[in-house]
């Protein structure tokens, strides 16, 4: 199955932050991240992730420390921040509002038509 491009645009914030609040990662394991929760059918870029956590770091939601791995290669490690902790929290709310409305209208579509609801 293929996720519609808006959908994921608007998913990504709330997924990043969300991993982060989990603890401090770096983008490759972020990506992994995202592929194992969405059982491989978010597949998600390079070149869509790092422009989302410089822009989640210039908004103050994430910090930034370079670390060296223990094989020896250098990675930028992000960590969410106070302010990403209200973010995600505004996020989710903001989610849960969406589902819910989605839930009731795929529900009442799973009954099948019924008579005007005062629509003209």
């Amino acid at each position: 199955m293929r996720i519609d491009k808006d959908l994921v645009a608007a998913s990504a914030t709330p997924l990043v932050l969300g991993i982060l609040a989990e603890g401090e990662s770096y983008g490759y394991a972020i990506l992994e991240q995202v592929n194992r929760l969405s059982r491989g059918r978010m597949q998600w870029t390079d070149g869509m992730l790092y422009p989302l956590l410089h822009r989640l770091e210039r908004l103050g939601h994430v910090s930034s420390t370079w670390r060296v791995s223990e094989g020896g290669r250098r990675r930028k490690h992000y960590l969410i921040t106070e302010s990403g902790l209200a973010a995600l929290a505004e996020r989710r709310a903001q989610w849960t509002v969406v589902a819910e409305a989605l839930d009731q209208v795929w529900r009442t579509a799973t009954e099948g038509p019924t008579t005007a609801k005062g629509w003209a």
